[in-house]
């Protein structure tokens, strides 16, 4: 009796345990993809489809989820390698890789690890390309450099399911010594370069400073010579100014001598100033020789035409 029960509760069990093994398999069959993530799905060990995002039903039993796969564009750091430029000088070179799945049934059955194969190319080509280049090409050229890793892995990629979209070098690193030399280089181009721009400006300062003595120079003849012109202008309408007073003068003088007395006038205007040249002239220390006799006055006038002839 006791065996037939423990036969039961046992044959319960098992029909428990297979009844709930189903259930979840049928709850695991219901999958729901998430956007940018892609399912492979292998049915009996043979590939079957690929789930896109959104809501899926699989076959319990015979479906399984194989590969999953992030579509998302994913960095891939390259490690440091050693490689030897064209001038056989050895530097350090890493960088970091951009990609992502393009097909994922390729990224699935086409290589074993796609990342591991994208990151040993990707070290290749770039020892390849560095050593088609000496030292100084390799730091004028690094785009360069990282098209052709591109290139290479581009073409790589589409047999592996994924697409490259760039490679970017981090550093180049060459040896103590070299670096060293590069450093005094350095220096002695900057020392070199703050030596001509000090010349260079030394030239310019003089240059303006000439420019600046040119142009007082300019300025000062030009003022020199507006004041030569105004003084020659002024002088010009001085002599004007005298010439026209002293025809009006004569003009007054041959009025006053035409008049009725006029001529008695002049003969006493003439006296006055002949006394006082006279006078003016008889200084201390100083011999006057008179070509005249000072007591005859009318001779003297008559002499000068201006004794009055009475017929």
């Amino acid at each position: 009796m006791n065996i037939d029960l423990i036969m039961e509760y046992a044959t319960f069990g098992i029909w428990g345990i297979a009844f709930l093994f189903v259930i979840f398999k049928f709850i695991r069959s219901i999958r729901i993809v998430p956007t940018k993530i892609a399912f492979i799905v292998e049915r009996l060990g043979k590939y079957n489809k690929t789930l896109g995002p959104g809501f899926h039903a699989l076959m319990p039993f015979f479906d399984k989820v194989a590969f999953i796969h992030h579509q998302k564009e994913e960095t891939i750091d390259i490690p440091p390698q050693e490689c030897f430029t064209q001038d056989n000088v050895k530097v350090e070179v890493d960088g970091v890789m951009y990609i992502a799945v393009s097909d994922p049934e390729k990224a699935s059955y086409g290589i074993t690890d796609y990342r591991a194969a994208t990151v040993q190319l990707a070290q290749t080509t770039v020892r390849s390309v560095i050593g088609t280049l000496d030292l100084d090409r390799c730091f004028e050229e690094r785009d360069v450099i990282c098209a052709k890793v591109v290139g290479a892995l581009s073409e790589a990629g589409i047999a592996w399911g994924i697409k490259v979209f760039r490679y970017e070098i981090q550093n180049i690193v060459p040896p103590a010594s070299v670096k060293e030399a590069m450093e005094k280089q350095v220096s002695a181009e900057r020392e070199k370069r703050a030596t001509i721009s000090q010349s260079e400006g030394v030239k310019q300062s003089r240059i303006n400073k000439s420019e600046g003595i040119k142009m007082e120079l300019i300025n000062m003849s030009e003022g020199e010579k507006t004041k030569l012109v105004n003084e020659a202008q002024g002088k010009a309408q001085a002599i004007k100014a005298i010439a026209e007073a002293t025809a009006v003068s004569i003009e007054q003088v041959g009025e006053q001598v035409a008049s009725e007395f006029g001529l008695d006038s002049i003969k006493m205007l003439v006296s006055q100033k002949y006394l006082s040249q006279i006078g003016a002239l008889a200084k201390e220390n100083t011999n006057i020789i008179l070509p005249a006799d000072l007591t005859k006055i009318s001779e003297l006038l008559d002499s000068l035409g201006l004794e009055n002839n009475e017929n």
